[in-house]
């Protein structure tokens, strides 16, 4: 006879944010419908999403909003992707300039059936958003499009100010959480990010509360850190739904600090810890502070 499974743990007071979402942001949501686009802020249901639309910012998620990959945290849609709108990049720039945009964050779903893994697409959007807005700094989040060093290289080509690509957990549970994703590979992008082009600035996050322990959050820090990573960021995975990995613990801000000295210490230009940090979340102000 089995055990049944453990309740899922009760979400403490410092965990909760639920801001309803405010008047303010209303026409930042009006302008993504009008232009048709995705932001990550509402197709993974970030919990700073009423806070940064309040704020005229978002974060655009381009190629649709399908993903090809199925990752046990992530609520994003699992389904097979609509075709590349080519028009896509010409609206997130159109977008960003009506929103006065001084830095623009451009993330997508995993596209696997696609050659490039839409690379070419990143690069795009990232020429389309610098001919409206020449002096926005851009930061692209991009998948680890198999590892292919043409993609890479073709976005890199691009001249994004902010490369990242999150790791998001420790290797042990890559193959419960992120089972068509590879650490390694995920690493050896980075190293070949800044190996293609030595001036870019890289960046990656992680998330804690998936069953990691502490001395391996150490490990996959120190592992970023000898790729050269520049920025790291490090919040707390809050569960989307009951049908996502349930939630193994919850770090209080005490701890996030603890996290934060390690990282600092170990070299880091930039850290940026807490319990709703997201990748994504003030990236601006993130990168304004890279020494």
């Amino acid at each position: 006879m089995t055990s049944a499974a453990p309740p899922p743990l009760r979400l403490p007071e410092w965990a909760r944010k639920g801001d309803p979402l405010s008047p303010s942001a209303h026409p930042l949501r009006m302008l993504l419908r009008e232009q048709r686009l995705v932001t990550v802020c509402e197709e993974a249901r970030c919990p700073n999403l009423s806070d940064c639309f309040s704020r005229g910012t978002a974060t655009f998620m381009l190629l649709g909003d399908r993903c090809t990959r199925r990752c046990g945290y992530c609520s994003v849609e699992t389904a097979k992707p609509l075709p590349p709108d080519d028009a896509e990049p010409a609206r997130v720039a159109e977008a960003a300039a009506r929103l006065r945009l001084r830095y623009v964050v451009l993330t997508a779903v995993a596209r696997d059936d696609l050659a490039d893994g839409g690379a070419s697409h990143f690069a795009a959007t990232v020429t389309a958003v610098r001919s409206r807005l020449p002096e926005a700094k851009v930061e692209v989040l991009t998948p680890d499009f198999k590892g292919d060093p043409a993609a890479l290289e073709s976005v890199l080509a691009a001249a994004p100010d902010v490369f990242n690509h999150n790791i998001e957990t420790v290797p042990r549970l890559f193959p419960q959480v992120r089972a068509q994703g590879d650490y390694t590979r995920s690493l050896d992008l980075l190293a070949a990010a800044k190996s293609m082009r030595p001036s870019q600035a890289t960046k990656s996050g992680l998330m804690v509360g998936l069953g990691e322990t502490d001395e391996e959050i150490a490990a996959v820090l120190a592992d970023l850190r000898a790729r050269d990573v520049d920025i790291v960021t490090l919040g707390q995975y809050l569960r989307p739904t009951r049908d996502h990995v349930p939630v193994d613990r919850y770090v209080p801000p005490a701890g996030f600090e603890a996290y934060a000295a390690q990282a600092r210490a170990l070299g880091f230009g930039t850290v940026y810890a807490g319990v709703f940090v997201r990748s994504s979340f003030n990236a601006e102000e993130v990168a304004a502070t890279l020494a």
